[in-house]
């Protein structure tokens, strides 16, 4: 299998378990089986094409800024395209996240990175690690550098557990595009994380957790949910969550974003990375059909800079850069 084919199964993953997981975000797993049973299909608007959130298109921003930059990116290029494409979004940005908000508002205080993650005091939320499986693909069979380029990107809108979030999905997706099996894959996001961390505690709980699928929801979440809190967009949880979901899944990429999506909680986000993880491993044949069809150009409802851009073409981009140096 060819690195072009697990980058475009990478994203188009992401792209699935996003749109997958949309309808079911911030709802309990009893919520979302009295609904759906088992959240199989991605719902598709009237022009046949299933809707993404944030999670896509900030991933696809991801893969414009390493199209652009590569391996020589720095926080003060991420934070100079936030200037030059997000802060001139007029209106509420829909969709967007609380370290993104945040990050912008910042911005247009004047700080600069990484005072843009400390200021706004959302800096442990999952809006890193959902973006983050760019890097992976970028610098695929490297953890350490797709884990530094995602703390790069981390130093403008995160900081603490929000980076090591980032890192781990970086790394992760890193050695899974190598075609190693999920617990390699898994192990090398951990390792990309300081031991002490909550982050590592979570993810070493989650993958004790998805060693047996029994009453898998119910442990987890007495595991790394943070109940008494009362967002969903924790990194620490939602990257254990889909890394349970990953391993709890076999690697492939239906049953995996499927798993998450059942899991509730941050569904869109869990689903993403656990589909990203698992289409690198499988490439763009392991991608559901029905699921492929569905993933068309994003729409640009949160980022409209990245409207018309499909996922494959960035994957694409992505691979040449990487060819490039």
């Amino acid at each position: 299998m060819t690195i072009a084919d697990r980058a475009r199964g990478c994203l188009l993953g992401l792209a699935a378990g996003d749109a997958l997981g949309r309808p079911a975000e911030n709802l309990t797993p009893e919520e979302i089986t009295r609904r759906w049973g088992r959240l199989t299909e991605l719902e598709p608007g009237p022009d046949g094409v299933a809707a993404g959130t944030d999670d896509t298109e900030y991933a696809i921003f991801v893969g414009l800024l390493l199209e652009t930059y590569g391996s020589a990116l720095t926080s003060e290029d991420v934070a100079r395209t936030y200037r030059e494409q997000i802060l001139p979004i007029s209106g509420p940005m829909k969709g967007a996240g609380f370290s993104e908000l945040g990050t912008v508002e910042a911005l247009r205080r004047g700080l600069e990175p990484p005072l843009t993650g400390l200021w706004h005091r959302h800096g442990w939320s999952d809006g890193l690690a959902m973006r983050s499986a760019p890097y992976g693909v970028f610098a695929a069979g490297d953890p350490a550098e797709a884990a530094r380029l995602a703390a790069v990107d981390g130093a403008v809108s995160q900081n603490g557990e929000g980076v090591h979030g980032g890192r781990a999905v970086a790394a992760a997706v890193a050695v899974a595009m190598t075609g190693a099996e999920p617990d390699a894959v898994v192990a090398a996001g951990l390792a990309a994380v300081p031991a002490d961390s909550w982050t590592a505690r979570s993810v070493g709980a989650a993958i004790r957790i998805a060693a047996s699928r029994d009453d898998l929801a119910r442990r987890l979440h007495a595991a790394v949910v943070t109940r008494h809190y009362p967002w969903t967009d924790l990194a620490p949880e939602a990257v254990a969550l889909a890394f349970a979901a990953y391993l709890a899944g076999g690697g492939d990429v239906e049953e995996s974003a499927v798993t998450a999506v059942s899991l509730g909680r941050d569904a869109d986000t869990t689903a993403a990375i656990a589909g990203a993880l698992a289409g690198a491993g499988r490439g763009e044949g392991g991608i559901p059909a029905r699921w492929a069809r569905a993933i068309g150009p994003a729409r640009g409802a949160c980022l409209p800079t990245v409207a018309g851009r499909d996922v494959r073409e960035v994957a694409d981009a992505l691979v040449r850069r990487r060819m490039s140096g």
